[in-house]
């Protein structure tokens, strides 16, 4: 029913990109200039690898506060289920999936345990963020509160 790639087929588009970065900074050129623009061909062929070599450019100028370094997390939107426990909320976050016989989207529900220090109550719509583990099942934070619960 289907084939399977031979080893050689699998392997070929990334290594020769990396393999050139090394060689362009051993060569003394300073961290300012872009290797990007040496190479325009390449950013055609692999956005990905291009990505790779800007990045120790931008990273290398002066990093100056500990959360520009972490990179982008990962933000999600939900609604406050429970707050009966102290600076921990759970956030029920919906989303729809499409179902893969009928075409049809189904709703499916997350629950997430989340540190709160703004307040947050039940009802409420809140944004939370993923962040190093805080316990045993608490793995996000309470950013900010969009929407008060109507009461």
């Amino acid at each position: 029913m289907f084939r399977r790639k031979k080893k050689e087929e699998a392997v070929e588009p990334v290594i020769p990109v990396a393999e050139e970065a090394p060689e362009t900074l051993a060569a003394g050129e300073s961290s300012t200039s872009s290797p990007i623009s040496e190479a325009p061909a390449e950013v055609a062929q692999a956005p990905v690898a291009a990505t790779e070599i800007a990045a120790p450019a931008e990273v290398s100028g002066a990093v100056k506060s500990s959360a520009r370094g972490r990179g982008n997390r990962v933000q999600k939107v939900g609604i406050v289920s429970s707050d009966k426990m102290t600076k921990t909320v759970v956030v029920r976050v919906d989303r729809l999936v499409l179902h893969r016989k009928y075409r049809r989207y189904v709703r499916r529900t997350s629950k997430f345990m989340a540190h709160d220090d703004l307040g947050s109550t039940t009802g409420d719509r809140v944004r939370i963020v993923e962040t190093r583990p805080l316990s045993a099942r608490k793995r996000w934070r309470v950013v900010e509160i969009v929407q008060k619960a109507a009461k």
